[in-house]
């Protein structure tokens, strides 16, 4: 049978799930809450879903519901997240999944405490980039990694109007609300990052688009790596973003394209030119199909709370790193 999933939100990431679920026919009966009921019944329609709801808690309290996807801003996660595990449901939800680690510890009590599986909705994990990349690291392909380099950086601004421009919305900057992919995959490698450090430039402060929108974070891995993110989202760029990253090992080097395009590995043997997967390039379907599997046998899925605290733990570091070492105001004449 398949599990009955309840979005709460009808926004445009509900949207991008939605689609996506398309190719796991029978595994999902979909419905949708909105506080609008009329744009719940709006999405059903669109996306031919099992149901409406007229709000996020007729659907949570619905018996008739399995799990919940928390798709609404981030300030509204920590308390959408409890309300479904103290009814009994599963949840997966959307990353940045909570505020801070505080808001983490609270759910993974409750998670314990009602015995469900809570998935954070990290679907960067699951695409064919990270897996290939796993798999080429774990097989020694380029030896010892020494450095690794990591780059996303294109001009993507908000609108006036969008939610993520509020921080107390979203959660934080640009970096917090979208840089935690990326920082999720440098740090699901095979080898997790010790310690981090960040350097943030100011915000720019033209256009409505106010937030800090770029980030350096340098970081060390637990095996003795050092490695680098350059994140942007202000600085124009040439085909919509297509940028190169690398891993350095004692033994070759992996050339990839940032957004999982092609690797191109240079190690052991001859040079390799290898195409990870387009069908499912941003690993929505393999998310969506853990969390099924984890639903129904009870295991822990693989973006499990455990994992995302982790990335919180780095994110901490490198926001407390950035704030220390910003420099002062200054004054003309200074």
């Amino acid at each position: 049978m398949p599990v009955q999933l309840a979005f709460l939100g009808c926004g445009f990431i509900t949207g991008v799930h939605s689609r996506h679920l398309k190719g796991l026919r029978g595994t999902f009966a979909c419905s949708y809450a909105s506080r609008d009921r009329a744009k719940a019944e709006a999405y059903r329609r669109r996306y031919r879903g099992a149901g409406s709801y007229d709000g996020y808690s007729a659907a949570i309290e619905d018996p008739g519901v399995d799990a919940v996807v928390v798709a609404v801003p981030p300030r509204f996660h920590l308390e959408l997240v409890l309300q479904a595990l103290s009814a009994g449901k599963h949840v997966l939800v959307e990353k940045p999944a909570f505020l801070c680690m505080d808001d983490y510890r609270r759910v993974r009590e409750a998670r314990d405490r009602a015995g469900r599986v809570v998935l954070v909705g990290e679907n960067d994990h699951y695409k064919p980039l990270a897996v290939c990349l796993r798999r080429l690291l774990a097989r020694g392909v380029i030896g010892d990694l020494v450095l690794a380099h990591f780059t996303t950086v294109v001009e993507r601004l908000k609108a006036a109007g969008d939610w993520r421009n509020d921080e107390g919305m979203a959660g934080g900057d640009a970096f917090f609300e979208e840089g935690i992919h990326w920082l999720h995959l440098a740090n699901s490698l095979g080898m997790s990052i010790a310690t981090a450090t960040g350097f943030a430039p100011p915000p720019s402060g033209r256009g409505p688009d106010r937030r800090s929108k770029s980030m350096l974070a340098a970081f060390r891995y637990a095996n003795g790596a050092a490695g680098a993110l350059f994140y942007s989202r202000e600085v124009p760029s040439l085909l919509r973003g297509v940028r190169l990253s690398k891993l350095y090992g004692r033994d070759g080097v992996i050339t990839f394209e940032s957004n999982g395009g092609f690797v191109l590995v240079r190690g052991r043997g001859l040079p390799r030119l290898l195409f990870p997967g387009f069908r499912d390039i941003r690993g929505y379907q393999a998310m969506y199909r853990d969390f099924a599997g984890a639903v129904r046998s009870g295991r822990p899925p693989e973006m499990s709370l455990e994992a995302a605290m982790d990335d919180q733990r780095i994110m901490d570091q490198i926001y407390a790193a950035d704030t220390a070492t910003a420099p002062a105001a200054t004054t003309p004449g200074d």
